[in-house]
């Protein structure tokens, strides 16, 4: 049987708090490492997707939140372009 209660989290307090990201008590947060990397917009696909060319390949990301054109340089974090950098 599966509970649907809403997940929890161990904060880095050490206190469980439901549906609630850890503190981030460090320089860098240690969920999502505060890390977004730039790229070049290579393709527009359909769905809000994009091929972006970066120092390890080409990789297909989301800019759904972004008004990115070909040749653009976003910041991508986990998979989604958040920032169209300034040209």
């Amino acid at each position: 049987m599966t509970d649907s209660a809403p997940a929890t989290r161990q904060p880095a307090t050490g206190q469980q708090v439901p549906g609630q990201m850890p503190d981030c008590l460090d320089e860098v947060c240690v969920t999502c490492s505060d890390a977004a990397a730039p790229a070049t917009v290579v393709a527009l696909l359909d769905d809000a997707l994009a091929i972006v060319g970066t120092p390890r390949g080409e990789e297909e990301v989301s800019v759904a939140l972004v008004d990115a054109a070909i040749g653009d340089t976003v910041l991508v974090h986990a998979g989604e372009a958040i920032a169209v950098m300034p040209k």
